[in-house]
């Protein structure tokens, strides 16, 4: 969606929240040319933070595109604010239920109307003790596959500087850097007309997840661990080890 064809509620977020960015962060954005100013894509971004999503919808608005985040369904019935979402194109996704399957439908329906939907693959912020990314969920790799749109990584480091997770702890000072990159469309033609397999499911979603990992130490430096794994059956500094998947 083009910025000449934002909706009122659109153009006042956009002026509530980008001069509020622009004095909170000092930004280095590369990347942006990935974003094509037309047609739907799946955005798929690292989770590091709360703040993401402020930082990634000014990279991607300033790149001419309208992004779509998925939120929790529950957020769409709060009085005014899940008014205020709906109006701002944002798209409500039902966890764990039946209705599940609808909210898939309402992602294929915004990519199919053109729209930049941004999927954060793992489902939250990443539980990783130094913020690398982690196993991730399949829903954009079944994303990808329904609807044949490009998938376009985009990585993050700098937001964790205004909320920290680890700590809950909210930087305030102006100022922060933030660094923002997207890179070229991930190549999965590979599984182009593939069944939805949880086997398939899963190799697209580690091919996803190592290619944000690897830009992300492109950005941090130093070699990336292999992704992490979460398993509640241990403490929260337990890791598993997973081969890449490539």
């Amino acid at each position: 969606m083009a910025r000449r064809r934002l909706g009122f509620w659109q153009r006042f977020s956009v002026g509530l929240v980008k001069p509020v960015m622009a004095v909170w962060t000092r930004r280095t954005w590369r990347g942006q040319e990935h974003l094509r100013r037309d047609g739907g894509m799946i955005i798929v971004a690292n989770h590091i933070s709360h703040a993401d999503p402020l930082v990634s919808a000014h990279f991607i608005h300033d790149a001419g595109r309208w992004p779509q985040y998925l939120g929790k369904a529950s957020l769409f019935r709060v009085p005014v604010v899940g008014w205020l979402l709906r109006q701002c194109r944002q798209i409500p996704v039902e966890r764990g239920t039946i209705d599940a399957v609808r909210s898939l439908d309402s992602l294929v329906a915004a990519l199919n109307e053109g729209g930049a939907v941004v999927i954060y693959p793992e489902g939250t912020t990443t539980r990783e003790p130094d913020l690398w990314p982690m196993k991730a969920k399949t829903g954009a790799a079944r994303l990808a596959l329904a609807t044949g749109a490009p998938v376009v990584p985009l990585v993050m480091w700098g937001p964790e500087r205004l909320f920290d997770p680890r700590t809950s702890r909210v930087n305030l000072r102006p100022r922060i850097p933030v660094t923002v990159v997207a890179g070229e469309p991930i190549d999965l033609s590979r599984w182009a007309d593939a069944q939805p397999t949880r086997a398939t499911l899963e190799e697209m979603t580690d091919t996803i997840m190592v290619r944000l990992r690897d830009m992300l130490a492109e950005i941090r430096g130093g070699t990336p661990p292999p992704l992490w794994v979460r398993n509640a059956r241990s403490s929260t500094t337990g890791r598993e080890q997973q081969g890449d998947a490539a």
